[in-house]
């Protein structure tokens, strides 16, 4: 039995955690602990703070005493607001508070586009705009390329958590472009994990959602290897090898 630790701001799209673990089908188990989030406001102080080491560590314990091997850190925007220096550093934060490996959704995003050989993407956020630059600033300091950005200029966690697969496939068409090789939702408060083979068959490219990537990123922490069909190309594609 594998067990991964994720760290979730506030109460939103968690039950999509246990759908994944559900579509893993496998020997994995995903632990999910709740930080605060304020109002779940969407802007950028408000954000900053629910990626703050005070918040974090309060949820580091209980994930330790559950027995997890890894912790991720399941808030894009409470992590790449920081920029990619004061995200690398929460993560050594986690790391070291924790007593485990740690990561971030938002650079689960970037080692996933890796993986897959990604290079050009589309932005779909449902954030406002000055929000969306921030993750598409962090995604080209990366080295990938931003082929289109789309920001839906929803202001709450909580609006963008009611939303169905119809308001999902509308966001991602949004964004979606030519040039791009695959699309990116970087929001954990938006419901996905039913949706991704959908929205892939739908534009026909990968298709990489916050929730998927975080336990994506923690089973990469383990050095799990998963295949589910159900959670897109990510997870049955072989392992792009880098030159």
């Amino acid at each position: 039995m594998t067990a991964l630790g994720i760290l979730y701001p506030g109460h939103f799209a968690e039950d999509d955690y246990p759908r994944i673990e559900q579509l893993l089908g496998s020997d994995i188990r995903v632990d999910v602990v709740h930080t605060a989030m304020g109002d779940g406001v969407y802007g950028l102080d408000a954000l900053r703070e629910t990626g703050s080491a005070r918040r974090l560590a309060e949820g580091v314990e209980a994930l330790r005493l559950s027995g997890v091997e890894a912790v991720v850190w399941a808030s894009t925007a409470g992590s790449f607001t920081h920029g990619r220096e004061g995200a690398q550093e929460q993560v050594r934060t986690l790391a070291r508070t924790a007593g485990m490996p740690a990561s971030s959704t938002s650079f689960g995003f970037e080692h996933a586009l890796r993986e897959l050989g990604v290079r050009r993407v589309a932005v779909a956020a449902a954030y406002p705009q000055e929000v969306t630059e921030l993750f598409t600033d962090f995604l080209r300091g990366a080295g990938l390329e931003v082929a289109a950005a789309h920001s839906a200029g929803v202001t709450t966690a909580a609006q963008v958590a009611s939303w169905g697969e119809p308001e999902v496939l509308e966001l991602a068409r949004a964004a979606d472009t030519a040039q791009a090789e695959a699309v990116v939702l970087p929001d954990t408060a938006l419901h996905t994990a039913s949706h991704v083979g959908a929205l892939e068959d739908a534009l026909g490219k990968p298709v990489l959602t916050a929730n998927q990537v975080t336990v994506w990123e923690a089973l990469r922490l383990t050095d799990r290897r998963v295949n589910a069909p159900g959670l897109g190309a990510l997870f049955t594609r072989e392992p792009i090898v880098q030159v």
